[in-house]
């Protein structure tokens, strides 16, 4: 029996590719480099900041002291743009009020900077939208590894069989599998129902809705 429901952010609940890529090719143009195009960025986000820093970066320019810069950069950047373009993808507001309604512990955890995913989180879901929101942080290994379900579980009062996963990518759906979570993947963000089911998605949904609809109350 489900008792909680954990999200990734970018791709999931939030469409925000858009103010990631402008973020990204003003500091690429700053340092004279070619812009990546946006399904160039749709392929690089998953693994956290800096690996999408280094996935932007020639190959040639990928040593520390540059990649430490340019997320620097990026991330000053990201920090003026996070709330240009970027929405929750439609029926994930009333996806969350039903889920709420019925009594299932909610959650956020992202590969994104927790520095950014706790202030996003809440603008757009208000501050008490979630019971707990985990972002990254240099302490705790990032998506797949099971560290921050183990912690955010713990946190929640459940165990993590008791918790379903609702991610975009093929790291999401491994991150459930690894922590004994149950996978959802949903196909409305960056990646495709190839990679989600060949990652070991237990569901597939297409719409914020039938994420409802897998969820029985646990009460």
């Amino acid at each position: 029996m489900l008792k909680a429901l954990l999200f990734d952010l970018d791709g999931t609940l939030l469409d925000s590719l858009a103010d990631i890529a402008a973020a990204m090719n003003r500091m690429l143009a700053e340092r004279g480099l070619p812009a990546c195009d946006t399904d160039e960025i749709r392929r690089m986000v998953g693994d956290g900041m800096r690996q999408l820093v280094v996935r932007a970066l020639p190959a040639d320019q990928q040593d520390d002291a540059t990649v430490d810069a340019c997320l620097a950069a990026y991330r000053a950047h990201y920090d003026t743009l996070w709330q240009t373009a970027t929405r929750p993808y439609e029926g994930i507001p009333e996806l969350l009020d039903g889920l709420r309604r019925l009594g299932f512990k909610l959650g956020v955890i992202s590969n994104k900077a927790h520095r950014f995913t706790v202030p996003m989180t809440e603008h757009f879901f208000g501050a008490s939208g979630f019971d707990m929101v985990l972002g990254q942080r240099d302490d705790v290994p990032r998506k797949p590894d099971p560290a921050a379900a183990l912690e955010a579980a713990k946190r929640l009062g459940v165990s993590t069989e008791e918790c379903a996963y609702v991610g975009d990518s093929g790291i999401d759906m491994e991150f459930a599998a690894n922590s004994g979570m149950t996978g959802i993947g949903v196909t409305w963000g960056l990646r495709d129902a190839v990679e989600l089911l060949a990652a070991g998605a237990d569901h597939l949904v297409h719409a914020p809705a039938e994420v409802l609809a897998l969820c029985p109350s646990p009460s």
